[in-house]
């Protein structure tokens, strides 16, 4: 398990008063970012996104001094503030845009500009639109490395640290780990997720090919994606093949953000669908009552083993994308699931994917135990 030392949890403790220390970036004439003395717990927070974001360029990214890098950002929340300060220090020839302040066209000029392999880095607080330009895909069309850190404005006071902590990349810990999981999920006939109070959900199938998000991007054709990383995901080949229950201590509402009932909702699964629920809750009946207008029924679709121990039960971010990384066990509700198609269901079809957390006490695959007080034990 990651240790966090005294100084970070000192950080962590102080980040709410971040909010009213910080500057505002901005670029003068040059697009080059004036960066101006902000206060102790700010500066101790750049300070180690800076070591973590080095971590991340040199270990996941290979990125070196005869490569490009274009660092888009706002300044919109404090998060956003420290990040682009983080990676200003760590590319210091990197060309900087403050979106909103520069020309939609500038940037895509600049963008126009990169070599293939260069690196383009995104800080949003919330996620940047450039008219019908869909900016990620774009990129990675042209071949280049992409960093994204999208809706940071959701995330303050000592979620900031935790964001910042999720950051550190060590490569033995994702890599070795994720793919043990990825093999030992590729050969598995079935799976268990004992979420405690007798509450077992059984995959009593085989499942697809696992996915990696662990930073190793050696055999992908993308290089990058949104941060922090740090999981694996699978599902059922059959999804009328997982039935059970499972006790879930957070889901993502109608505003993509973490809802953490009073007490853990109970799902009863049969063959695959969500048929009915145990404690829980007005805003959760609200997110299955969308589902199925939409959908028709709840499916139970991805299998998300979360490998970032920066983030835990105890250790929450407002993003549900970013706090899908959490080291234990999410599904997904709905029928989308781009990754995988099903005969009945297209890849891409569907409207909604609603991540939800399980009280992780225990993960079994073909009864090998993979997770234990925590953390991954494989």
């Amino acid at each position: 398990m990651v240790k966090y030392s005294s100084a970070q949890n000192a950080v962590s403790q102080n980040s709410r008063s971040l909010l009213s220390a910080m500057q505002t970036i901005t670029p003068n004439a040059g697009s080059v970012v004036e960066i101006k003395t902000i206060s102790d717990e700010g500066s101790a927070l750049t300070t180690l996104a800076s070591q973590h974001i080095a971590g991340i360029l040199e270990h996941a990214f290979c990125h070196n001094a005869q490569q490009q890098a274009l660092i888009v950002f706002d300044t919109q929340s404090a998060l956003a503030n420290i990040l682009s300060q983080a990676y200003q220090h760590c590319l210091p020839q990197a060309k900087c845009l403050h979106f909103g302040t520069v020309p939609a066209q500038e940037i895509l000029d600049a963008i126009a500009a990169l070599q293939k392999s260069d690196l383009v880095i995104l800080v949003q607080s919330t996620n940047f639109r450039l008219e019908a330009y869909r900016l990620r895909v774009e990129l990675f069309k042209r071949g280049l490395k992409v960093i994204e850190h999208p809706h940071l404005g959701r995330m303050d006071g000592e979620e900031i640290s935790y964001y910042i902590d999720a950051l550190q990349y060590d490569p033995v810990y994702y890599r070795e780990t994720g793919k043990a999981i990825k093999r030992i999920i590729d050969q598995a006939s079935q799976a268990v997720i004992d979420s405690g109070d007798g509450a077992q959900l059984v995959f009593g199938g085989g499942l697809e090919p696992a996915k990696l998000n662990v930073g190793d991007y050696s055999e992908m054709a993308n290089v990058g994606g949104q941060f922090p990383i740090g999981e694996v995901f699978t599902e059922s080949v059959r999804l009328e093949d997982v039935n059970g229950k499972v006790r879930i201590f957070i889901f993502g509402d109608t505003s993509f953000r973490i809802n953490e009932p009073s007490l853990p909702i109970t799902l009863i699964v049969e063959q695959g669908q969500v048929v009915d629920t145990e404690n829980s809750t007005e805003e959760f009946d609200r997110v299955l009552a969308n589902i199925r207008a939409d959908d028709g029924v709840v499916w139970v679709r991805e299998l998300g083993f979360g490998l970032n121990r920066a983030f835990s039960q105890g250790r929450k971010v407002m993003d549900i994308g970013t706090y899908e990384r959490m080291c234990g066990i999410h599904l997904s509700l709905g029928s989308k699931h781009g990754s995988y198609a099903k005969p009945h269901i297209k890849r891409g079809e569907g409207r909604h994917h609603v991540d939800v957390f399980a009280v992780t006490c225990s993960v079994r695959l073909d009864g090998q135990e993979l997770y234990q007080d925590g953390r991954w034990s494989v």
